[in-house]
């Protein structure tokens, strides 16, 4: 049918002068191949990017080995999540009394199965594991490595976790079971953390005190880019795997680990003692297997995605920026302008204040 109209002349059938008849197929010019605009690579207005990349990327539900991504995303798109971003329009009553009582359920558990003297596991966990080696240097390398197994371990599976038991259920499996190792091993070298081989002693040297305590300071900016989402951490929310662009994330795809590398290195020159450069040494090597496996995660997770923010971003602060793969926009002040940001702030300097506190209620555990 189509072809017959196409071959039967205009004029014929409707009495159509020449020149108004329609043109052939073939007379039509071609069309001039459309050019697509040249987009920043650096997102200058990040509410506006924020979640670009779930509305593109995100497709069906993932399992091992699967990848959310399906097709190429060209570098010059915004592909990550805002970090830090918080509105409060957008929060809901309701979600925050469900977190609170879901902390405090928590943190009432964890006292009568872990902490109690009376009813809790946590002083025989740490026993027996200080009665491997009278070493205290060896005894919080252990706690150390059974807190990384674990935690390493859970995050390496949290896709088929998920897939089994939900992702809600999944996350408080994962705290249920991290919180108290974690807490053993704080609490543990508190407890002993002058007990080692005293290497130098200079804390009563001028600006010591200033540079340790700046530094501490500096690192919890990059400890905690996680807390963003404190209802997604208590499962009130369903929990994510983020794939952040903004905010700390230019300065380094992996803040958790350069913050926990300032912190180490800040206290262990305060404490100089061999606990310390144990202590210090367990936590970095957790945070560097943490930097290749976070990778392979986000890359199995978001394939094309990731590999494209992972050009532009890097693990060694500040690398990025000054081989020109990362722009940071004149505004860039502004996403550390936030109430997350404020949040961490106001809670750095009461960890600080509370140090009497926290180191009391450690030595009352006898771990």
């Amino acid at each position: 049918m189509a072809s017959l109209l196409l071959s039967t002349s205009p004029s014929h059938l409707y009495n159509i002068s020449p020149r108004h008849r329609i043109p052939s197929l073939h007379s039509i010019p071609p069309l001039k191949p459309f050019k697509r605009p040249n987009f920043s690579p650096v997102l200058s207005h990040p509410k506006l990017a924020t979640h670009v990349v779930y509305d593109r990327t995100i497709a069906k539900s993932s399992s091992i080995g699967s990848r959310e991504t399906e097709d190429p995303i060209p570098d010059e798109s915004p592909l990550g999540e805002d970090s830090a971003d918080f509105q409060l329009s957008a929060q809901k009553l309701s979600s925050w009394v469900y977190f609170t009582v879901i902390l405090g359920s928590v943190l009432s558990a964890l006292n009568v199965l872990w902490i109690d003297p009376s009813t809790g596991f946590g002083a025989a966990f740490v026993d027996s594991i200080s009665r491997i080696s009278g070493s205290p240097e060896v005894t919080v390398l252990l706690l150390m490595a059974i807190f990384a197994t674990v935690h390493s371990g859970l995050a390496s599976l949290r896709d088929p976790g998920e897939n089994l038991i939900g992702k809600r259920a999944f996350r408080v499996l994962f705290a249920g079971i991290s919180l108290p190792l974690a807490m053993s091993t704080v609490v543990y070298f508190i407890n002993h953390r002058y007990d080692g081989t005293q290497l130098w002693q200079i804390q009563t040297v001028p600006g010591v005190h200033e540079l340790v305590w700046l530094s501490s300071f500096v690192s919890f900016f990059f400890l905690y880019p996680s807390t963003f989402n404190l209802l997604e951490v208590a499962a009130v929310d369903e929990p994510k795997m983020h794939l952040w662009e903004t905010g700390i994330m230019r300065i380094t795809r992996h803040p958790q680990m350069v913050g926990q590398v300032i912190w180490c290195l800040a206290h262990t020159l305060w404490i100089g003692n061999t606990v310390a450069i144990s202590a210090s040494v367990g936590l970095i090597l957790h945070h560097l297997f943490g930097v290749w496996n976070g990778d392979r995660r986000l890359a199995i997770r978001y394939g094309t995605s990731f590999e494209v923010i992972k050009k532009r971003t890097s693990v060694v602060p500040f690398a990025a920026i000054l081989d020109g793969r990362q722009e940071l926009p004149k505004d860039y002040y502004k996403e550390f302008l936030r109430l997350p940001y404020v949040a961490i702030t106001i809670l750095t300097l009461g960890a600080y204040f509370a140090h009497p506190l926290m180191q009391s209620s450690s030595y009352n555990l006898h771990w």
